[in-house]
């Protein structure tokens, strides 16, 4: 359940905190008094697009922060924990947006992205706003609906479902490429066969182009490496060199090596080092006589250089995706080649891939249809609790045959309609033509019953669910409110004295002026002040003696009627 809402700086509301409890919590107050600045605060922590216009004015930055207890095994706690956020059942989220544009998400203290908090929030609260009286007037909203009742089934059918079409996208591409004349065909043959060839003819090595840049290297930098192995034979041979001087040593010390072992030791060393030098000096000897500028090898290097980087330009950044790119031009000869033989092949694949997608479709169909009627007949039930004794909801599902398996996407091959009747011995008909503002009320709180079971929200937030009701029928909503609060919490925006008085906790909010600026505030009304709200809701006066004993046995009915649920 949503336990406490703060907010800071939105709109009129420089500062409120809101304690909600279990049940049927009930916000009303005056046209204007800011019941819709407290809807846009949950959006907007819930992770609705923000806007700068919502910051109160002469701020920098608003704040709206939300905390919930619900349960640690929960599908909103199963998402934290996917995301590294632990929580044992407590979820805390905050939102800051700044007039800079700057946006600040955290849950539980750890910063997310605006994706990251949906993902949790669509497992916590269901917001229902008068606008949504129109999501199920299209037709491609009532899919979704229906598809949220079916639930996991379906989803593992649409995966299915998925991988066939694109399969399907795969073999399309394929058979395009056989398509054009016999002459667009030769041209393509032409240009592909100059392709393979000259990559093939080019035989690039694993690791050439590095050998080779080092090769070049060693190149350009010849005449410097010549100078300097000479330099370095004739620093150890020559006149005066190290070997002369290593020699020289040897004969100085060899008339004393008897004398003392040291000295034997020192002679073995010097003689070894000798050995070393001219060894060492006969090596840089050969390879200054192997150095030596050959201009062929320097232009053929230069070549191949120039090769690869032309094939590299044209077909890939390395060895890598060349080869790549000669595997599939060569794939694409191949096919072009026998375009016939491929094309008929190709065709007689496709073919028992739309059969295999309509099968899937229609066991889609089949898991609808069959959730979907039950989902129509729980739905009319609620309809008659809801004062429309003579409620007639169906779903109508279009047809279709295995030649329309070309045109199937992810969600299949239905098109449905939701259908609707109100009254007695009228057929049923398309929802968005017959249905009034009333009654569509009661249709969506009917559907959002039927849907917390599926869904496993926690909080039903609904934006003036009574609008165009009154008398009876908004008694019988009421009740319905109060009935789902039972299992569910709801936070409901009402102008009914009937809902009002049937709920846990009433919140009145009130816009005032202080200090020159218009702001608004909540209060939680005590049952004295409770009497009063409702007593204003009835239309009537403070000092009214009847409409205070009016308000009094509303509360009295209301509180009668939660003993029969509880």
């Amino acid at each position: 359940m949503l336990a406490k809402l703060t907010i800071k700086n939105v709109a009129l509301i420089e500062s409120a905190e809101i304690r909600f409890g279990e049940g049927l919590n009930v916000l009303s107050g005056e046209t204007g008094a800011g019941k819709s600045v407290i809807l846009d605060s949950v959006n907007f922590v819930l992770g609705a697009k923000a806007d700068r216009s919502m910051i109160r004015y002469g701020e920098a930055e608003c704040m709206v922060k939300v905390e919930f207890f619900v349960d640690e095994n929960s599908k909103a706690v199963e998402t934290l924990r996917e995301m590294d956020i632990e929580s044992e059942g407590e979820i805390i989220i905050s939102r800051k947006f700044s007039d800079a544009g700057k946006n600040s998400v955290k849950i539980n203290g750890s910063t997310v992205t605006a994706a990251m908090l949906r993902r949790v929030t669509d497992s916590l609260v269901d917001v229902h706003g008068q606008s949504e009286h129109f999501f199920l007037l299209k037709e491609s909203n009532q899919l979704k609906t229906l598809d949220g009742v079916v639930g996991a089934p379906l989803l593992e059918k649409k995966a299915t479902l998925s991988e066939l079409l694109k399969k399907n996208r795969e073999l399309d591409g394929r058979i395009a490429m056989l398509g054009g004349d016999e002459k667009e065909r030769g041209r393509r043959l032409d240009i592909l066969a100059f392709q393979i060839e000259e990559i093939e003819a080019v035989d690039l090595k694993a690791g050439e182009e590095e050998e080779l840049i080092a090769k070049r290297t060693k190149i350009v930098n010849l005449e410097k490496i010549i100078s300097a192995v000479r330099d370095a034979a004739e620093a150890l041979s020559g006149e005066a060199g190290v070997i002369d001087g290593l020699r020289a040593a040897s004969r100085a010390i060899v008339g004393v090596s008897k004398l003392d072992q040291a000295y034997g030791a020192m002679l073995e060393r010097l003689e070894n080092l000798a050995i070393e030098a001219d060894d060492v000096s006969e090596t840089l000897t050969e390879l200054s006589e192997d150095l030596y500028f050959d201009e062929n090898e320097a232009i053929e290097t230069e070549s191949r250089l120039d090769t690869i980087r032309v094939l590299k330009r044209k077909y890939g950044a390395n060895k890598a995706e060349i080869d790549e790119y000669l595997t599939n031009i060569k794939e694409e000869y191949e096919l072009l080649s026998d375009c016939e033989g491929q094309y008929a092949a190709l065709t007689t694949e496709k073919q028992k891939l739309l059969k295999k997608v309509y099968a899937v479709c229609r066991e889609m169909t089949e898991l609808r249809k069959k959730d979907g009627e039950a989902f129509c007949n729980r739905v009319t039930d609620e309809l008659k609790t809801l004062n429309i004794p003579h409620a007639q909801f169906a779903i109508q599902f279009n047809e279709y045959t295995e030649e329309d398996a070309t045109c199937a996407n992810s969600n299949g091959l239905d098109e449905i309609t939701f259908l609707f009747s109100a009254n007695a011995g009228e057929p049923m008909k398309p929802l968005g033509k017959i249905i009034s503002g009333g009654e569509m009320s009661r249709f969506m709180l009917a559907v959002k019953t039927q849907l917390s079971d599926v869904n496993e929200i926690s909080t039903y937030i609904f934006d003036e669910i009574d609008a165009g009701i009154s008398g009876k029928t908004a008694k019988v909503v009421g009740e319905k409110l109060a009935r789902i609060s039972k299992t569910t919490q709801i936070i409901a925006v009402s102008h009914l004295a009937q809902i009002a008085a049937m709920s846990d906790n009433e919140y009145l909010i009130e816009k005032t002026e202080e200090n020159g600026k218009t702001v608004t505030r909540v209060h939680e009304l005590n049952k004295e002040a409770q009497i009063s709200e409702i007593v204003r809701l009835l239309g009537g006066n403070e000092g009214d003696e009847y409409a205070v004993k009016h308000a009094e046995e509303l509360l009295n009915q209301a509180k009668e009627y939660k003993r029969t649920i509880s």
